[in-house]
């Protein structure tokens, strides 16, 4: 599976995003996207092998539970892939940033 088939599911984003925080059991994770998602644990394990198959996640036994965490290589894979599209944007992100700072500074902020 392509690095941004993986990423273009917001299941697996959110899953990346409560794992870039550090590691976690698959129960807290389970328990964060079935609140989030209302899909059923069946659902939220199907998205966890998904991202271990693709590279995204490894997981270790402790006990009885199963820890994620993040795996960067796969994302700077495809952040790499994105580099040579980012002159598309990085000026209008500098422009925007002009726009706000100009807008503080007539409002008296710093």
């Amino acid at each position: 599976m392509h690095a941004f088939d993986v990423l273009g599911d917001p299941v697996r984003r959110r899953i990346l995003e409560l794992l870039a925080e550090g590691e976690l059991r698959s129960g807290e994770i389970t328990d964060v996207i079935r609140a989030e998602f209302s899909i059923t644990q069946a659902a939220v394990s199907q998205h966890l092998k998904v991202l271990r198959d693709s590279g995204f996640a490894t997981s270790r036994v402790d006990g009885p539970r199963r820890i994620y965490r993040l795996e960067p290589a796969p994302l700077e894979q495809a952040d790499a892939w994105l580099s040579r599209f980012r002159i598309f944007w990085t000026h209008k992100l500098e422009a925007l940033a002009t726009e706000v700072a100009r807008g503080k500074k007539s409002r008296g902020e710093d």
